[in-house]
Formats: structure tokens, C-alpha cells, sequence
């Protein structure tokens, strides 16, 4: 990271209000304001966060023109490079964006997005890589790592809960507090402590009715509080209403610029008293060290080597595609010999990128017909369109004797029954999903669909390669499907990338990041999404995703982590030791097949049996990637946190580790478990005040409270005079006595515990408690 010179001048004590009012709004659409007097720079911003949206001239980009756009490398998006798994490939791709920035001056790059994939439908799932936080965490916080080793700052982004584009502005998204700490602050928290980004992006959205510029327990309180989060928080595009609001709450930077308007609200707040001038001078020195930091260069800005830029992406490409289905064995073609049809327009006009602010211009584009047939060394590869996409000018692939247009369907059928193996190309029209308004289905187009059984009822030996930016629904035709590809959104140089796989010169490695359901309405959101006059209910909780689908012991087409190889892997020897806190999980995997190719081991957890609160059946807790040669075995190695198997207390307001046996689990799916073992783990102390309030099994749950209440209890079966003796020894009484609060037990006639003694109790309670405490701290 760039030293800060200790020399800079304070702006907060150079500058004049009106001056310091400028520096917390943006110059222009990406560019932020400079103070010569205060020496700060001007920061120029890009569009990320798979390749930059770079405007035609030098300087300030225009914000609405999503189209007009210098050449980049279009990388893989998030929702390709996530099913990678790969965090030191996601920091490659990066360190490549890092380069092409620098090159353009472009001292931040809006990226990465890593909100959960909470409902197949919203429209910026391609931006966002998983359904699961730690998947999330670790491929954004790897390119937070390569932007900013290579000296260009990151903005993690959208901060926080931005699961939907449907009223995106103003939507409130309603949650509990547990599902947002586990599941969607759980991310952002990570990759904040760890990796540090230079600046966060503040969402368009409320949470809990509060919109998140103005947010001051999410700004302020949780992210920069309890995180130690040293950067500064920037707005998403047009999301203030209230700038001074905004700045009170712990948002630095209102992005864009308002040509003024909103620094002399400032102004006329601090004049008039409604907001502390220290509050701006807070925000102003953040900027300042944000600006010199993004504007210090690590190493000199050289020429973009755009084919080596592409060799990266095309590489980063091969390990995002995923292979869902290969029976049998129908996978890899052989490119020396046989006749493949290829079909659908998407493998002649593919689509690589999703629609909105992040759309990259490419500096070249892998065709996946073309890819294909460059490999071909004697196989015969021919074309069908077979469907047009709406605004393409598709030309039928054949005419008709008496010169009319032939049927794209019927030529496509046809070439299919004539050729030994079909690839047919099936996905989303871009116009079905984009920034700026969620799906209304995950369905293909009837088109295709039709295509589709069209071709399999002349032809058997069908793959199916997809091309989508968020799942689509494979069933029921993936029972009568051989193979079957996932391809999404891979940017610039996935048509090579999916040529060589389906030829077999790379053996797929790909994992999915998020489940594909056999239904939308199986969706654990569903019933609530997207909610409805401005709020978002998040009623599932912590049960997204698969958690979700385990949940309810629901059936699938494809599962959370799922992805085949041509090759096959065995798991032997797991075990766990721990050591201060970090539980070492290992194993032993080899490769059991005749190809090499790439596992992703996957360690999953369950807590105990008999926990207090409704917990997943699994959840990821670690994953490592391993390469490996035909009969290869090699060490497998997670280490996972004690903090990693807590859970979010919304009575105690914290993390806590509950006592009892954890199972750890190593699979090559969330549904293909390989071994398990069990460890015993010491839970926390309990932070709760007991009072008359708490129930009876609050009470007895307890490791203080529960033990002094069962010798109270246990006195007063020792004396005969006493006839409610028996109200623990009796299980179906213990239980009916179990939610009651202990202050209304009190009451009942011949209670063990009197009302008079309850405060006695609760101070027995609170002292022992500290007692142990210190003898532990002790210890």
C-alpha cells in the first residue's frame, strides 16, 4: 500500500467551508474534486468490475452512454469467474484490470460486487459471484488484493443487501439481524477486515427502512466501528437524497457531481448549525488520504498488453465453465474425426457480458463457431442458426429452391439429423437480464425450448452449452439431455475457452457458485421476492440457497458446488486437529482417472444437534483447489476459525459459539459428501443477565444460572413440605414449564423459588458469572 507523506497539509485546516463542501461531491460523473491549496488530487473513476467502461476521450466519462466506450478487456464476469473457485485467478484477473487502469489514469475501479445471490431473478446476478458469503468473500477480497497491490484502489461494492433491481432506488430490504450478519454483511465484513479495500460503495437501497447513504449504524457504527474500516465510503450513482444527511451518517463522497447544489445544502447545515463542521472535516481528511492514496503510483503505467490481457481472460475463462452433466461420457469431441452440428445463434453471436453500467467494449471477441472450427483438425463442423436473437439480423442459414427464406427451425432439425453430434447453443437474449430490472422467469425462450426437442427427437447425441448471466431452468429436459455445459456470461475470450473444452485441450474444473432449482417456486425467496409497496421481507433468514434447499430436504437439478471433470477424484484420510482456536482439516485426494485435471475440494459444517437456534444442515466453512496428474494424490488443507462456527445472537448482540459436537464434512458437492468427522468444541460464555423475565430454559441453559436454579429446585424435592417437588424430575412438566418466564413460576403457590428471592438469584447469577470469568482470563 502507497506511504501517506506526512508533509500533506490538513485540508480540514487549509480550506474554506465552501471549499470543503466541494471536496465531499464529485467534479463530474467519475471524476472527484481536486484542491491544489490542499494537495489533493483529482481522482478519476471507472466502471468495473470485470473490465473498464472507459469513455472515447480522455478525462470524465459520460454516465448514461452504456454503449460509447473505449476498448478494455472484457474479463470474465462475476458470475463465470465465481464457479472458478479460484481466488489466486480472480487476484490475476484483477492485477490485468489494475494495469489497463493505470494505463488510462483511472485511479479506482468500481468493483468488486459481492451481494448474495438471494433469488435467481434479480438482473445483476451477473455481477455478483455466489449465493454463499465465504465463496463471495474470497474471490472479491482476491481482487480487492490484485487492484490494489498494483496500485489502483477498489470500491467493494454495493454495501449492503442489494439483492434486487426492482424499485432498486428506494426498496427497503427488511431482515432480520442474524440473516444479515451470517449471510449478507458476512462478506463484506470479511473482505473489509482482511483486505482492506481504499473505499466502499454505499447501495441505492434501505435496510430496515433507513437508506443505506444514510445509514449511520451500517456506515458508521458496524462498518467503520466494529470492523476498523479506514477508507472512505462513496455513493452509488445518484443514491443521496439527503447530502446532509448522508454526511452525518458516515458517507464521505456524493457520486456524481451536482454542479454545486448539494455542497451549499452543506454549507447552509454547518452555518446554520444542523450539522458539526468536525462531522465534514472527518469526511474531507478521509478523501484526502483516499485521493493521494489512489494517486501514488506503485510502478510506472507501461503499454496494455492487450493479447496477453486476452491469453488471461481466455485462461480465466476455461476454469469458469462447468460441466453439469456427461452421460455417458459424451464429452470431450474429438476434434480429428466425426460430423458436429453446431446449433443456435448464440455460438455465432454470442453473448459474453451482462447489460448496464458494467458493459466493457472488447478489444477483440472469441466467436465460439469460430473457436470451434479453428480446432476442428478433421472433423466436420457445419452451422444452423436455428433461432434469431431479437435485434440481430440473422440470415437463414439455406434458401428455399424457389429463392424464399427457409425455416430456421426446420434447417437447424434437419442438419441435425444428418450429423453424428450435435452442440447446441441455448441461453438469454440480453434484453431478459440487466442492470436496472430483475427476470419475471428463469425459464429459455419457447424457441429454444422448441429447438430443442425438436433436435432430440432426430438426434440423441445432444450437448447443451448455455450462455446466461443467472441460472435458467434446465428441467425437466436435462433428464433426456447427455451433456450438458454451463457456459454463462465469459467474457472476450470464452468462445475459445468453451471450444477447447468441448474438444477435450482443457478438462472443465468449473463448480457452480449457486444452486440451479428445478423450479423458480422452489426458490427459498420466492414467496417474498421482491417484495411489495417499497419493502422486501426477507422471511427465509439465514436459510438462502442451498441452506435453504437443505433445509427442506428439497430436490434440485443441479447443487451448490456441483461440477463433473473428465477425469474422477477420490477422497480418503480426512481428519481434524485443532490448534489455539484453528481447526486443520486434511485429506487426501487423488486422481483416479486418466486425464489431469483440477478438484475443488469443498469443507462444509454443521453445528451441534442440540442447538438453541435453528442452524443449516451444512454451511461452507473453507475450499482449496488442487491440480492433479493421473494417479496423483496430494494433502488437501482447510483451516477453519473458531469464529468461522458462530452464530449471530440477536438476544446477546454478538457472535457465539455454542458448546457441543461439530461435524466438518469434505465433498465435491454440498450434495456429493466424501467423509465426515465429528469434534467436540467448547462454547462460549454466556453474556445474558438473567432475570425473572428469562424462562425456565433460559434459565437451565445457562452454565451459571442453570446449575444454582437446579440446587434450588433440588432443595426443595429434599423437603416433603413441599409439593411441587417434582417439576424438573418430571420430563412432560419440565417441558410444559419450559418457555414460561421464571417470574410467573415464582407465582405458582409452593414454588421452589419465591418471588422476594429472584433478585438475590439473579445477583448469585451475575457474580459467579464474573467469578468464572476471571478465573478463566486467569488460567
Amino acid at each position: 500500500m502507497p506511504q501517506q507523506n506526512p508533509s500533506h497539509p490538513s485540508p480540514a485546516a487549509t480550506l474554506s467551508l465552501a471549499e470543503k463542501a466541494a471536496l465531499t461531491s464529485g467534479a463530474g460523473d467519475f471524476v472527484t474534486e481536486e484542491s491544489v491549496a490542499a494537495a489533493v488530487p483529482a481522482v478519476l473513476l471507472s466502471d468495473g468490475p470485470h473490465g473498464l467502461r472507459l469513455p472515447k476521450e480522455s478525462g470524465d466519462g459520460g454516465q448514461l452512454d452504456l454503449h460509447s466506450a473505449a476498448p478494455a478487456t472484457c474479463f470474465p464476469p462475476a458470475v463465470a469467474l465465481g464457479s472458478s473457485w479460484n481466488p489466486e485467478l480472480a487476484e490475476q484477473v484483477a492485477a490485468a484490470i489494475a494495469a489497463e487502469a493505470a494505463a488510462h489514469g483511472v485511479g479506482v475501479v468500481l468493483g468488486p460486487g459481492i451481494n448474495i445471490k438471494r433469488s435467481p431473478l434479480c438482473g445483476r446476478n451477473f455481477e455478483y459471484f455466489s449465493e454463499d458469503p465465504l465463496v463471495s468473500s474470497e474471490l472479491g477480497g482476491a481482487m480487492v488484493r490484485g487492484l490494489q497491490n498494483a496500485g489502483v484502489g477498489a470500491a467493494l461494492k454495493h454495501y449492503a443487501a442489494n439483492n434486487q433491481e426492482t424499485d432498486r432506488m428506494r426498496v427497503s430490504a427488511d431482515i432480520d439481524e442474524r440473516p444479515l450478519r451470517e449471510i449478507y454483511l458476512r462478506a463484506f465484513e470479511r473482505v473489509v477486515r482482511r483486505d482492506r479495500p481504499w473505499s466502499v460503495m454505499a447501495s441505492y437501497n434501505g435496510v430496515n427502512g433507513v437508506p443505506v447513504s444514510e445509514n449511520a449504524r451500517l456506515l458508521t457504527g458496524i462498518l467503520r466501528g466494529e470492523w476498523g474500516f479506514d477508507g472512505v465510503v462513496m455513493s452509488d450513482w445518484g443514491a443521496v437524497r439527503d447530502r446532509v444527511a448522508a454526511l452525518r451518517a458516515g458517507l464521505d463522497l456524493q457520486m456524481p457531481g451536482t454542479g454545486g447544489r448539494t455542497d451549499r445544502e452543506v454549507i447552509a447545515a454547518v452555518e446554520s448549525g444542523a450539522l458539526d463542521e468536525a462531522v465534514l472535516d472527518l469526511g474531507v481528511e478521509r478523501l484526502a488520504r483516499f485521493a493521494r492514496r489512489t494517486t501514488d503510483p506503485v510502478g510506472s503505467p507501461g503499454e496494455i498488453d492487450v493479447a496477453g490481457h486476452h491469453d488471461i481472460a481466455g485462461r480465466a475463462a476455461e476454469q469458469c465453465v462447468v460441466l453439469l452433466k456427461n452421460e455417458p461420457a459424451l464429452l470431450p469431441l474429438d476434434p480429428a474425426g466425426g460430423s458436429v452440428a453446431v446449433i443456435g445463434e448464440l455460438a455465432r453471436t454470442p453473448r459474453f457480458q451482462g447489460a448496464g453500467s458494467s458493459q466493457v467494449t472488447p478489444t477483440r471477441l472469441d466467436v465460439p463457431l469460430d473457436s470451434l472450427r479453428a480446432l476442428a483438425t478433421g472433423a466436420e463442423v457445419r452451422f444452423a442458426a436455428g433461432y434469431a436473437l431479437p435485434g440481430a439480423a440473422t440470415e437463414p442459414s439455406a434458401a428455399a429452391p424457389d429463392g424464399s427464406g427457409s425455416s430456421l427451425l426446420d434447417d437447424a432439425v434437419r442438419l441435425a439429423a444428418e450429423s453424428e453430434t450435435v452442440v447446441l447453443f441455448l441461453g438469454l437474449p440480453a434484453q431478459d437480464e440487466s442492470e436496472g430490472f430483475d427476470r419475471d422467469h428463469i425459464d429459455l425462450p419457447a424457441v429454444q425450448t422448441e429447438l430443442l426437442e425438436r433436435v432430440l427427437a432426430v438426434n440423441s447425441r445432444v450437448v447443451v452449452v448455455l450462455s446466461n448471466g443467472g441460472v435458467v431452468r434446465t428441467a425437466p429436459w436435462q433428464e433426456r439431455v447427455p451433456a450438458l455445459v454451463e457456459g454463462w456470461l465469459l467474457g472476450q475470450a470464452g468462445g475459445g475457452a468453451l471450444a477447447r473444452v468441448l474438444f477435450g485441450s482443457v478438462n472443465p474444473s468449473g463448480k457452480l457458485a449457486e444452486t440451479i432449482p428445478l423450479r423458480l417456486e422452489d426458490s427459498p425467496s420466492h414467496p417474498s421476492f421482491p417484495g411489495e409497496e417499497g419493502r422486501s421481507r426477507y422471511g427465509e433468514g439465514i436459510f438462502v440457497g442451498y441452506r435453504g434447499f437443505d433445509a427442506r430436504r428439497g430436490e434440485v437439478a443441479f447443487p451448490f458446488g456441483h461440477g463433473l471433470s473428465y477425469t474422477t477424484f477420490g477422497y480418503d484420510g480426512m481428519r481434524v486437529d485443532e490448534d489455539e482456536g484453528v481447526f486443520r482439516v486434511a485429506l487426501t485426494v487423488t486422481n483416479t482417472g486418466s486425464r489431469a485435471g483440477r478438484e475443488v475440494v469443498q469443507i462444509y459444517g454443521s453445528g451441534p444437534a442440540d442447538s438453541r437456534v435453528r442452524r443449516p444442515v451444512r454451511e461452507l466453512r473453507g475450499f482449496v483447489s488442487l491440480f492433479l496428474e493421473p494417479g496423483e494424490s496430494r494433502e488437501a488443507v482447510v483451516e477453519v476459525t473458531r469464529h468461522d462456527l458462530a452464530y449471530f445472537s440477536e438476544r446477546e448482540d454478538g457472535w457465539k459459539v455454542e458448546g457441543g459436537r461439530y461435524g466438518f464434512e469434505a465433498g465435491a458437492s454440498s450434495r456429493d459428501i466424501r467423509a465426515r468427522v465429528e469434534v467436540t468444541v467448547a462454547g462460549d460464555p454466556s453474556g445474558i443477565r438473567l432475570t425473572g423475565r428469562n424462562t425456565l430454559a433460559e434459565w437451565l441453559e445457562h452454565p451459571v444460572g442453570g446449575p444454582l436454579l437446579a440446587e434450588r429446585f433440588a432443595r426443595a424435592r429434599a423437603d416433603a413440605s413441599q409439593k411441587g417437588q417434582g417439576a424438573l424430575a418430571d420430563p412432560v412438566m419440565r417441558r410444559f414449564l419450559a418457555g414460561v418466564p421464571l417470574d410467573v413460576i415464582c407465582e405458582f403457590p409452593q414454588s421452589p423459588v419465591p418471588p422476594e428471592s429472584l433478585g438475590e438469584l439473579a445477583d448469585a447469577v451475575e457474580a459467579r458469572t464474573a467469578e468464572v470469568e476471571r478465573e478463566g482470563r486467569g488460567a
